[in-house]
């Protein structure tokens, strides 16, 4: 196998969660790209379409799946519509997630179960349907779940979210931990900050740009700094590779205290 074809997706099937903006959007025309059957995966499957549009375009292969993360009888459905329309997929990107930008005291029990449930639950659920239905089948695959560096570190007015990144990097090894025996590698991504819709106005801002001087490197991410690391994970180039937890934040965790 040459060094280009360890990092192909030709014939796989991967399941991007959360693909309609955003990391999903960018993970999901990757990997399209590297020659994936992806589909892509919503609770509104109406934003899918300029996402599935943009793939068919470029010549990919891409198809819509509604799925709420937060609820099991929606992971469970829109798996069982999977296997039996398109077969169990190869690579599940766990990307589904959100965030409210409030202080602690502020904070309300729906804010912290809107996004502990869609973050962390919501990844444990799609993670244990598709491991189970590759168990089932005796087909090995890969997890890449998309936490983040505030698993690792804190912001303030993030607390929920910084909390539900957290429980995902543990999540990521304890699934590597029990999915091995099955063939099944399960690794994370912790994305430093990335202008994406969710947070392009904070970054743009006076307390945006303080952020970004306390970065080593003096600047946020670029969705382009995610695609090798997601293809390494993904792909058989990290055959070797499974309870890792891979920074991509151009230095921001190793900025001094």
């Amino acid at each position: 196998m040459s060094n280009n074809d360890l990092f192909s997706m030709q014939g796989k099937l991967v399941l991007v969660t959360g693909a309609s903006s955003g990391l999903g959007k960018h993970f999901a025309q990757v990997l399209a790209g590297a020659g994936a059957t992806v589909l892509l995966s919503a609770r509104n499957v109406e934003k899918l379409q300029q996402v599935l549009d943009q793939i068919q375009a470029a010549g990919g292969k891409a198809y819509a799946v509604a799925m709420d993360v937060s609820k099991s009888s929606s992971v469970n459905t829109a798996m069982a519509n999977i296997a039996q329309q398109h077969g169990v997929p190869d690579v599940l990107i766990n990307n589904a997630g959100q965030s409210i930008a409030k202080p602690m005291l502020e904070q309300t029990e729906d804010d912290w179960d809107q996004i502990l449930d869609t973050n962390l639950k919501g990844c444990w659920l799609v993670g244990t349907e598709f491991a189970r239905a590759l168990a089932a089948a005796g087909k090995p695959g890969a997890i890449v779940n998309i936490a983040s560096i505030l698993g690792e570190r804190v912001g303030g007015a993030v607390g929920p979210y910084a909390i539900s990144k957290a429980g995902l990097v543990q999540a990521t090894k304890a699934m590597a931990l029990e999915l091995a025996r099955y063939h099944i590698r399960v690794n994370a991504i912790l994305p430093g900050y990335v202008a994406t819709e969710m947070n392009s106005e904070f970054l743009a801002s006076e307390l945006g740009d303080k952020l970004r001087k306390r970065i080593p490197t003096r600047q946020f991410c670029e969705l382009s700094d995610l695609t090798g690391p997601l293809l390494l994970l993904a792909s058989n180039a990290g055959a070797g590779m499974t309870g890792a937890c891979v920074a991509v934040d151009r230095g921001h965790l190793v900025s001094a205290l």
